[in-house]
């Protein structure tokens, strides 16, 4: 049985800025009371026409090929993150596949939301470990901005997303003490409604439904965030995930090099390093420059931490994340 490793890293954001004073136009809020709550200074918003939630996969994935030194064509499988997929059906990883000219590899898309990720590293992980593939492709990459109540009715959660997209090169490492420790992967479902987003979806809103309604009033198509309960459960199952990935390697907090939390709020990661004992040093955060990016935040801010050179060869690296579904998950690496 083979270990994975992370080969090569990739992220985009779009260039287009979106500042809490740019919010403070459209919305009764300002950048007090965004930073207090969030941690979040600024976030990117893609430019209607000029990307999509693939072609940002796609961008973030050329740079992660590059970067692991392999072709294209040596891409065995390719895993999508994602809960904004540019069409309702097929997924974005098919797309992907086509964009990038690629041969005709397997592509599978996960819907985990916060949480997709490190699923997406789960399952890739799996299956190098497994023998069956060799090279796998992992992308997280959202498109929030289309989709978001831009008005005071909807700030609560409106105030927090941003577009972007990171992506991973996973290989198979020889070396059973680097690479790829562990994974793991939880999920409640009985919380499912309290970070949701209802319609469009052929359970609740039926297509002749919308057509005959279109009622300017019905939040069924936005967002919705119950975010205290969720805060709440989000520090308990953070905790929870990093301590099973550590026990289950005999290691210890002290042992954290880098700490790479999902970028859903930076009141959360601050309480995890506040829990686990960490230094400035050993925990990464980029929320205050993108906001909450979902299934493409780790990726961002891991890719990101690398290229700081705050990852190095050797480090003990723990990815966490927690949201939609309830879902929530670790990995932890010996890069």
């Amino acid at each position: 049985m083979y270990n994975s490793k992370i080969l090569g890293l990739g992220y985009f954001v779009p260039e287009n800025v979106v500042t809490n004073d740019d919010l403070s136009k459209l919305m009764d809020t300002n950048d007090e009371w965004i930073q207090e709550r969030t941690g979040i200074k600024e976030r990117r918003h893609v430019i209607k026409g000029e990307d999509t939630t693939a072609s940002m996969g796609v961008k973030a994935a050329k740079i992660a090929i590059e970067r692991a030194g392999i072709d294209k064509d040596d891409i065995d499988f390719i895993v999508f993150a994602t809960l904004s997929p540019d069409y309702y059906f097929p997924g974005p990883g098919v797309l992907v596949q086509r964009d990038l000219g690629i041969k005709t590899v397997g592509a599978i898309d996960i819907r985990n939301q916060c949480s997709g990720f490190v699923y997406g590293i789960s399952l890739a992980d799996q299956y190098i470990k497994s023998g069956m593939y060799q090279n796998v492709l992992v992308i997280g990459s959202e498109l929030h901005s289309s989709g978001l109540d831009m008005t005071t009715r909807g700030r609560g959660v409106s105030v927090i997303f941003g577009d972007g997209a990171g992506a991973a090169v996973l290989t198979r490492e020889e070396d059973k003490t680097k690479g790829i420790l562990s994974t793991h992967l939880h999920s409640e479902g009985q919380h499912a409604e309290e970070l949701s987003l209802i319609a469009p979806g052929m359970g609740k809103r039926w297509v002749s439904d919308i057509l005959e309604d279109n009622d300017p009033e019905d939040t069924s198509y936005f967002p919705h965030m119950n975010g205290q309960f969720v805060f709440k459960n989000a520090v308990v199952r953070f905790s929870e995930v990093i301590v099973e990935g550590l026990k289950a390697n005999q290691l210890e907090a002290t042992d954290i090099d880098m700490l790479i939390p999902h970028q859903a709020n930076l009141r959360i990661a601050q309480f995890i390093q506040r829990k686990f004992r960490l230094e400035d040093s050993q925990v990464f955060n980029n929320i205050m420059k993108y906001g909450n990016t979902t299934a493409a935040s780790i990726p961002i801010a891991l890719t990101e931490a690398w290229e700081q050179g705050l990852v190095k060869e050797g480090d003990l690296v723990v990815l966490a994340a927690f949201g939609s579904g309830f879902t929530w998950g670790s990995a932890i690496i010996r890069w």
